[in-house]
């Protein structure tokens, strides 16, 4: 075995358990949570080949993970339309109404970008039934009406939860947007 692919298989052995409950957290279906895991170490295999080597691994991993699933829901919610529930659901803005759009120029690109991560970073700050309301209504799609049978909860509870949630992100998010003068 060569010296490279020692340090490929001691690396996984050796974060697959963090890097896996890392990603559950994150995501509700198992199996996507998976297909995310599986999608790090080949990247990680790939990465491998190129002639400067990855300092840091572990944080290395954690990044391509936030941003793998970081893609999927941009991907599910693209391909989801809402319907009229979801719709009579909105207590506020949507997440694309704060930030600014990818097809405006590099800029906004760019900026979109730097406010998804600290997005990413806002969120892991949030209490867990908050940023759990969130992440199923804001990005899921799901109904509150939906996560009150689910949860057995009221969806008056669910929507102050949401609430709080999204006055955390907006003020943790503004002074970035306000850099990007957006």
């Amino acid at each position: 075995m060569a010296a490279s692919d020692k340090q490929i298989t001691d690396t996984v052995l050796r974060e697959t358990a963090r890097l896996r409950s890392f990603i559950r957290q994150r995501m509700a279906d198992a199996n996507e949570a998976e297909d995310v895991l599986q999608d790090v170490f080949q990247e990680l295999v790939e990465a491998s080949r190129l002639p400067e080597p990855i300092e840091q691994v572990g944080a290395w991993l954690f990044r391509v993970a936030r941003n793998r699933i970081v893609d999927r829901f941009r991907k599910k919610k693209e391909q989801q339309l809402p319907d009229t529930e979801e719709l009579s659901d909105a207590d506020d803005s949507g997440i694309d109404d704060l930030l600014p759009q990818a097809d405006a120029g590099p800029e906004a690109a760019y900026a979109r970008s730097i406010l998804l991560d600290a997005l990413q970073d806002a969120l892991d700050e949030l209490p867990p039934k908050q940023h759990e309301v969130f992440i199923a209504h804001e990005l899921e799609r799901r109904s509150f009406k939906q996560l009150a049978a689910e949860s057995g909860e009221s969806v008056n509870t669910l929507l102050a939860r949401k609430r709080y949630a999204v006055l955390h992100l907006r003020q943790r998010l503004q002074e970035i947007y306000d850099e990007f003068d957006l």
